[in-house]
């Protein structure tokens, strides 16, 4: 199990924009983080939309974090990409195995909560600490 390359690239442009607190373009995002500017525009339109990141317009315009990386949540990013986490799809409302006596359905939403529940607990300010305290060994 892996999380899409979609989610990924969405936190890695996050957490540029949390380093870079000033306004930013999609082209240098799209440099320094590695990412296509096709999947960095399409990336940053669903963060917009989140309420995860600002875009203004014009000459001065780009993007930046649309609150304190404190308040911004390695889930919140993930799910504004991917959707809800959730371990199985049977967890999903679309989805019906017909499995009244199913024991599997219990543990795998308890599952799903403890990752949901870790993810949470970091925010993109940690993450960039940490990045800052890795720095400071070199």
């Amino acid at each position: 199990m892996h999380m899409t390359l979609e989610a990924d690239y969405a936190v890695r442009i996050v957490e540029f924009l949390a380093v870079h607190p000033e306004r930013i373009d999609a082209k240098t995002i799209s440099e320094k983080t590695n990412v296509t500017l096709r999947f960095t525009l399409k990336i940053l339109r669903t963060l917009v939309a989140d309420g995860i990141v600002c875009s203004y317009k014009g000459a001065k315009g780009g993007y930046k974090l649309a609150k304190p990386p404190q308040e911004i949540t390695l889930r919140r990013v993930i799910e504004a990409v991917e959707g809800p986490y959730m371990l199985s799809r049977c967890q999903g409302d679309s989805y019906s195995c017909h499995r009244t006596d199913c024991r599997l359905h219990s543990i795998y939403s308890e599952i799903s909560s403890l990752v949901r529940d870790k993810l949470d607990s970091y925010t993109f300010d940690s993450i960039c600490s940490c990045d800052e305290e890795e720095g400071k060994d070199i």
